[in-house]
C-alpha cells in the first residue's frame, strides 16, 4: 500500500520492475534516471548484503506532479532476477502498488520468462495479493534483436487476461517512458480508491466530506503525470548501501518510502 502523509500532502507509490535475470529491469531504471531532470528525481540507491554483492535493488523516487491534491512520488524498484533470490523478490514486492513485468524477447529465454512470471504470481500470494487484481504492464524487451518470441506468443502464454503491453528496446530507451507512464496511469486510480476506503475505516468522514466538496467546486480534470527531461551529459551516480540481512533491507525500503512522504 502506498505511503501517505496528510501533513505534508505527499504520497509515495511503489512500482516494481520484475522479470528474469538480464531481461532489462535495471536498464529501465538507469535510462529513466539519466534522462530525468535532477530536480525531479532522487538518488539511485543500490542495497546489498554480504551474500548478494553483485545484485542490487534500485530505488528511484521521482516527483511526478500533483494528483488529487497529493504530491506524487513514484518509487521505482527492481528485483534480483536469478531464481535463487526468491526471498529478496518477496521482500521487494511487499506493499507494491504496480508491477512492470520485463520479459526477454529472445526465443531461448521463453522458459525463463514463464518461470519468472509464475514466481511473481506465487510471491504475491505470499502477501495475499492476487496477480489478476493489481496494476500490471508487460514490457516485451529487446525487440531490436533477432530470433524473437512473437508478441502473440507472449500474450497467449503470459498475458491471456489482456493487460497492457509495450514492445521496447530499453538499452536504447525505446518504450521506457511509455511503460512508466502506462503503469503510473493504472496505479494511481487504484491507490486513490484504497486511500478513500481507509479514510472511511479510520473515521476520516470529515476529511472525506471535505474532499468531495472540493471536487464539486473544482473543474473536472484527468490525472496527468509528466516527466521532465534533463540536459544531456549528466553522469549516472549510484549510491551503494550495505546491510547485514535481507530483513534490514526490507526495513530500509520502508523507511525510505516514509522519508519521502515526510519531505516538503
Amino acid at each position: 500500500m502506498a505511503f501517505i502523509n496528510y501533513a505534508t500532502g505527499n504520497l509515495a507509490i511503489k512500482i516494481v520492475y520484475y522479470g528474469p535475470g538480464l531481461s532489462g529491469k535495471t536498464t529501465n531504471l538507469r535510462y529513466i534516471y539519466t534522462n530525468m531532470d535532477a530536480d525531479f528525481r532522487g538518488e539511485l540507491i543500490c542495497l546489498e548484503t554480504d551474500t548478494e554483492r553483485t545484485l542490487f535493488f534500485d530505488l528511484l523516487p521521482i516527483k511526478a506532479g500533483i494528483v488529487d491534491n497529493f504530491k506524487i512520488h513514484l518509487q521505482l524498484m527492481t528485483v534480483p532476477g536469478q531464481v535463487f533470490y526468491a526471498a529478496s523478490r518477496r521482500s521487494v514486492l511487499k506493499g507494491v502498488d504496480g508491477i512492470v513485468f520485463v520479459a526477454d524477447s529472445q526465443i531461448p529465454l521463453l522458459d525463463a520468462n514463464l518461470e519468472s512470471f509464475d514466481g511473481l504470481r506465487r510471491n504475491l500470494l505470499e502477501h495475499s495479493v492476487d496477480l489478476n487484481f493489481i496494476p500490471l504492464v508487460f514490457q516485451y524487451n529487446k525487440r531490436d534483436l533477432d530470433n524473437l518470441i512473437p508478441v502473440e506468443t507472449f500474450n497467449n502464454l503470459l498475458n491471456p487476461s489482456g493487460f497492457p503491453y509495450i514492445e521496447t528496446c530499453a538499452v536504447k530507451g525505446q518504450g521506457v517512458f511509455e511503460t512508466l507512464k502506462e503503469i503510473t496511469k493504472l496505479a494511481i486510480p487504484v491507490v486513490k480508491k484504497k486511500i478513500r476506503e481507509d479514510e472511511r475505516k479510520i473515521g476520516g468522514k470529515e476529511r472525506l466530506k471535505k474532499r468531495k466538496e472540493e471536487e464539486k467546486e473544482a473543474p473536472e480534470k484527468k490525472d496527468e503525470i509528466k516527466f521532465v527531461a534533463k540536459e544531456k551529459g549528466v553522469p549516472l551516480r549510484v549510491t551503494k548501501v550495505k546491510f547485514k540481512t535481507q530483513k534490514d533491507i526490507e526495513k530500509e525500503l520502508e523507511n525510505l518510502a516514509k522519508d519521502f512522504t515526510e519531505s516538503k
